[in-house]
């Protein structure tokens, strides 16, 4: 049966895609996009208008960098990569995440 169509949480995706870069380097968005549907056994299925759109609010924020290079099937493409103060904006929001996972299991667990 193939898994249901996931909504990310609000903010949820800019970790993700900031952990991608850091783990990876750059990439353009297309690379960013599948290597999020692999990593996630295919329950996220990132679309244009959902990536790009994050990968603009992240420049803008100064986490990402952008430059213009050459894809691997010799297409012209904007690779991203992580900056300094996404580095740090990175650990926040991984921080953040693992309290909020903490309080949801400490929600989700059976009473004893």
């Amino acid at each position: 049966m193939p898994a249901a169509k996931s909504d990310i949480l609000q903010g949820t995706l800019d970790l993700i895609v900031l952990k991608t870069l850091e783990t990876l380097g750059p990439m353009h968005g297309y690379g960013l996009a599948v290597r999020i549907q692999q990593v996630s056994e295919n329950i996220l299925q990132l679309n244009q208008g959902t990536l790009y759109p994050a990968l603009l609010r992240l420049e803008q924020k100064g986490w990402i960098a952008s430059e213009w290079g050459e894809s691997e099937n010799k297409r012209r493409a904007r690779f991203y990569s992580l900056t300094k103060a996404g580095k740090k904006q990175l650990r926040e929001e991984t921080a953040d995440w693992e309290r909020f996972a903490g309080v949801m299991q400490r929600v989700l667990r059976p009473a004893e």
